[in-house]
């Protein structure tokens, strides 16, 4: 009990702050906290492995190394920090209970992603411009992207972000788990639970539909 109340306290009273850039910071508190934890060069796996025995200090240096990108991602699918920032906390707390259930069948960074996505969408279900993933369109192939494209697709308040808000939920998940938490795309598929070529479909679709937008509002401008 006391060590499931110090992982607690490591992300609901150290909660993520945010530096001038809107970047995610280290909290204050779980750096005290980190401070006494041999820094040992333990792998993600045997982090989780020691979480599922009730080891807070692995939950904190999970916390450490994965927090920024989780953040990233989240924030992306919620367009709102503090939301986000809750939904973090919620991810942290069910990987705090789950752990015991990884099978090593999957990077822990690709299961994370999916505690993360799965808090997601159990916070923002029934949200206005939520849809269903419904029928795939035809597969067609992305055509990759460069550095640029991350940083817009990531970048809040442009009128790229403001399209990819627009997108259908399973549009958006896609353009989160690409551009902004950068996983290779068959860790996309695992965390989705969708085959590499839907990814790809999916990927194209978004970025045509993202085109087309901004597209429109340079002839109404």
């Amino acid at each position: 009990m006391q060590q499931r109340a110090a992982a607690i306290s490591v992300w609901t009273h150290g909660r993520v702050g945010l530096d001038p850039r809107g970047e995610p910071s280290r909290p204050g508190l779980l750096l005290t906290q980190l401070k006494g934890v041999e820094r040992m060069a333990d792998g993600d796996d045997e982090l989780l492995r020691a979480v599922a025995t009730g080891d807070a200090s692995a939950l904190a240096r999970l916390y450490e190394r994965h927090a920024g990108s989780l953040f990233g991602y989240l924030h992306r699918l919620a367009g709102d920090r503090m939301i986000a920032e809750e939904i973090l906390q919620d991810t942290m707390l069910a990987v705090w209970r789950s752990a015991g259930a990884f099978e090593g069948r999957a990077k822990v960074t690709t299961w994370l992603f999916g505690v993360a996505r799965r808090q997601a969408h159990n916070r923002l279900r029934g949200r206005s411009g939520a849809e269903p993933a419904g029928a795939e369109l035809p597969d067609r192939p992305d055509q990759g992207a460069g550095p640029e494209e991350l940083a817009i697709a990531a970048a809040g308040g442009t009128p790229v972000a403001a399209a990819i808000d627009r997108l259908p939920e399973h549009h958006r998940d896609v353009i989160a788990l690409v551009f902004v938490a950068g996983l290779p795309l068959a860790e996309v598929a695992e965390v989705l639970g969708i085959p590499v070529g839907t990814v790809k479909s999916r990927l194209y679709h978004a970025r045509a539909a993202v085109a087309a937008a901004l597209t429109a509002q340079e002839v109404l401008e």
